[in-house]
């Protein structure tokens, strides 16, 4: 089910003027009370100072407490003759004498249906506008009002009104130049910040508004109503005044947010018929000269062209407009084109003939490579992950993908890794385009001289060989292995990056290799509890064993479950006849039997 959101901000330009022209300090108050002090207390001290004059001996705050003795008596025998309603709380040891609210009482609960939190006031943070103020452009020979403050638009001056005739009417006018690019800018401004924070797809919706597609996202915020006053409250902080409409599709949401009257407007899903039905025609976004013809056929409201046959409606209002009608009422698509914040460079090729053959597309391969080292340059990127959609003749795309394991712009060495995988294209009839693009890029600075000029002490650069080995047997074939903090060696490794250095490896020894599950060892021969096996059977052959050392005691992690509150293991190292050499375990210390059954396994191999 989707849900779409449309917040609307109609006074962005001027508010946007406002805010830019907002004192860096506040204005001094044009009166003010004198405080009351106490004798004794200096009216110029600074007010963080404390009360009690230097040397004195009573706590810092308490300017009661510099009267004298007889005066805090006769205040005291004063509050003892008021009734008890009357007496101001007394204090004892840091507690009230009275009972005191819940502290958590008066703050909103977490959910939003629980309590209704109050929407904020569509009034803009600075109340005052003092002169009315209008922005006005040129539009051809004639300067037009583009935006007006509160103020004007109680002394009629709308947008529309000619610049000379808003002069006219009102002597005292600020009258400034608007700015629709810088509008726009701060439009996807905020796009971009809805897209990092609220939802991942945000578009500006002309120039006083985006939507926000709320579609799974909304119960992240505590439901759609608390969404709604959380952007509200965002931007009164910022001074702009704001109204928010939620419903089914982009028209609806949009033609609520503008004509719903009020500051949230949340649709249940399937009203959009009902609640447009009474909204003019304007809401549906209409073009001029539609929303005249519509006009000289007496069609007002959106309700009106619901009973009337399409195709009249097409013919006097225009294609586009029922399109319109269909896009708010669900009956046609109207897609969200999201803002991106960061485009993936990527380069093209159109070819004049279709190519089939290896030699040509891996040289195509090579000039788009060469065309994309450019663009990585001017950007200071770097290459992690690279995809070619290379365009059949059918119409069937072959795409081909390889990874980084370092950012690179090499030319080569991307040339290279694609190479080692062109065979999995298959051209078809042949391809007649194709497109590099880079989806997952890392910044890379330029290379300084002394990296260029090869160094005997310096430890190679595995990058490339690790790109090419994982081109050929794949990307899950290359990693390395890393140490995890577990005592007990099946939990103790992990797999990391091919390129990533592994620290902490502890100081005694373990196998190159070891086993996913211990295996159960047959016929051990061994003195306890502290000798190794002298003879073992594993997988139906048998193991003399001709030299061992051990035993490394390893407790069980008694944290994670109860079973291994006692348990034990005594491993060892054990070299057989032919040169093998094993990692065996045996359960229990051989003194205590909650510590194991005495079973032998084997666990690893070294060499």
């Amino acid at each position: 089910m989707a849900r779409v959101a449309s917040l609307y901000l109609p006074q962005l330009a001027i508010e946007r003027l406002r805010r830019a022209e907002r004192p860096a300090a506040p204005p001094e108050r044009p009166w003010s009370i004198a405080p009351v002090l106490p004798p004794g207390i200096d009216a110029a001290a600074p007010p963080g100072a404390c009360s009690v004059p230097r040397g004195g001996g009573w706590r810092p705050g308490a300017r009661w407490a510099q009267g004298d003795a007889l005066g805090r008596k006769a205040e005291a025998e004063h509050i003892a003759r008021l009734p008890a309603h009357r007496r101001p709380p007394m204090r004892e040891l840091g507690r009230r004498s009275e009972t005191a609210d819940h502290p958590f009482r008066a703050m909103p609960p977490d959910e939003g249906g629980r309590a209704r939190v109050p929407a904020p006031q569509l009034a803009p943070a600075h109340p005052s506008w003092g002169r009315p103020t209008i922005l006005i452009e040129r539009v051809g020979q004639r300067e037009v009002v583009t935006a007006a403050c509160p103020i004007a638009l109680s002394l009629d001056l709308v947008p529309g009104m000619a610049a000379a005739h808003a002069r006219a009417l009102v002597g005292d006018l600020d009258v400034h130049d608007a700015d629709p690019e810088g509008d726009a800018a701060w439009l996807d401004r905020l796009a971009l910040h809805a897209v990092a924070r609220w939802t991942p797809v945000a578009s500006p919706s002309r120039t006083d508004g985006i939507w926000l597609d709320l579609t799974g996202t909304s119960h992240l915020f505590g439901g759609e109503a608390r969404f709604c006053r959380r952007v509200l409250h965002f931007l009164a902080k910022l001074g702009f005044t704001g109204r928010i409409a939620v419903a089914g599709t982009p028209g609806a949401a949009h033609a609520l947010a503008r004509y719903g009257g009020e500051a949230v407007v949340i649709l249940p899903p399937g009203q959009e018929a009902a609640a447009l039905a009474g909204l003019p025609l304007a809401a549906l976004r209409f073009e001029p000269s539609a929303l005249a013809a519509a006009a000289r056929f007496g069609l007002e409201r959106v309700g009106d062209l619901y009973p009337m046959p399409r195709g009249p409606v097409a013919k006097r209002l225009g294609l586009a407009s029922v399109n319109r009608l269909d896009q708010a009422l669900g009956r046609a698509a109207e897609p969200i084109v999201p803002v991106v914040p960061f485009e993936a460079p990527e380069v093209s090729r159109r070819l004049l003939e279709p190519i089939a053959t290896p030699e040509a597309i891996a040289r195509v391969i090579a000039d788009l490579v060469d065309d994309l080292v450019l663009v990585l340059q001017g950007r200071g990127l770097g290459v992690r992950a690279a995809r070619i959609v290379a365009e059949r003749v059918d119409g069937a795309d072959q795409h081909l993908a390889i990874g980084a394991s370092r950012a690179t712009r090499d030319p080569r060495h991307l040339v290279r890794m694609f190479t080692l995988r062109i065979d999995r294209l298959e051209p078809g009839l042949g391809i007649e385009a194709m497109h590099l693009i880079v989806p997952h890029s890392e910044p890379l600075g330029a290379r300084i001289a002394g990296a260029l000029i090869p160094d005997g002490n310096a430890p190679p650069d595995l990058a490339p060989a690790i790109d090419q080995l994982a081109g050929r047997a794949g990307e899950d074939a290359m990693f390395r292995m890393g140490l995890e903090p577990s005592d007990v060696p099946e939990r103790a490794v992990r797999r990391l990056g091919p390129l990533v250095d592994p620290v902490g490896w502890p100081a005694w020894k373990r196998p190159v290799r070891i086993l996913p599950r211990p295996e159960l060892l047959t016929h051990v021969v061994a003195l306890l509890p502290d000798h190794p096996p002298r003879r073992f059977t594993w997988r139906g052959r048998v193991y003399p064993v001709v030299a061992g050392d051990g035993p490394e005691r390893i407790h069980g992690e008694w944290w994670r479950t109860d079973r291994e509150l006692w348990a034990v293991r005594d491993y060892f190292r054990v070299e057989v006849e032919g040169g093998q050499r094993f990692w065996l375990f045996r359960r229990g210390d051989g003194v205590v039997p909650e510590t194991g059954d005495l079973s032998w396994h084997l666990h690893g191999f070294f060499g």
